[in-house]
């Protein structure tokens, strides 16, 4: 496995699932009590038809369930939906695709979230997800747009789609912690920064443990 740190934490999202925006403060807080400890890396994980409401009423049910659930002072906005919309590609790709464009952090994608989850707007047409990246990050539109809307950025999130389904999970977000000394753990629906960080700081120190006995002991006997 070949990464910067000792531990590294994947989040699987979709840039208008509700769960992802509800653990947002979750990743920035992981990101920020683990600097320099976890490399940190997002990836897309579309949802279809399965994973959508059936109409804008049980979006707005869906709403006011998480709201209450994480104590939320605002209530999400649902103008984002659209009836007979499978997928919302656009939102995702651009999202991606400001990626590519050197935007590495998480501006690009909130501001897309943002737009859709809290402004209500429809997000799957291309132009509108663009404006939000690009208001967010200072890209240029004329260079984001195609490229968000090439073969190479959709073939990225399909790629990473199908890797967020090899983990036998349906729930987004979904947080794939791993170490070099080969544990693994998946997190599935979880968006809470607490039992993640659990994971996160046994990892470390067991990182640590075989890098001091390394350090002392050396590696196995060759038989």
């Amino acid at each position: 496995m070949n990464q910067t740190a000792p531990v590294r934490l994947t989040y699987f999202l979709e840039i208008v699932s509700s769960w992802c925006w509800w653990a947002e403060p979750a990743w920035a807080e992981l990101q920020s009590r683990y600097a320099g400890q976890v490399e940190f890396t997002w990836k897309i994980a579309l949802m279809d038809a399965s994973g959508m409401p059936t109409s804008r009423e049980q979006c707005d049910w869906f709403y006011r369930r998480s709201g209450v659930l994480t104590r939320s002072p605002y209530i999400l906005n649902s103008g984002w939906y659209e009836p007979g919309v499978a997928e919302y590609l656009a939102p995702n790709c651009v999202a991606e695709a400001a990626r590519g464009l050197g935007i590495t952090d998480d501006r690009a994608r909130l501001a897309i979230a943002a737009a859709a989850v809290r402004a209500g707007k429809k997000v799957s047409g291309w132009d509108v997800s663009v404006a939000a990246a690009c208001e967010a990050t200072g890209l240029d539109p004329a260079v984001l747009l195609p490229r968000a809307k090439s073969p190479e950025v959709e073939a990225i999130c399909r790629a990473s789609t199908a890797e967020f389904h090899s983990l036998r999970v349906s729930q987004r977000p979904t947080f794939v912690a791993e170490s070099r000394i080969g544990d693994r753990a998946v997190l599935s629906g979880t968006w809470q920064a607490a039992p993640i960080a659990a994971v996160l700081d046994s990892m470390l120190a067991d990182a640590a443990g075989y890098a001091s006995y390394a350090a002392h002991i050396g590696g196995p006997p060759a038989h």
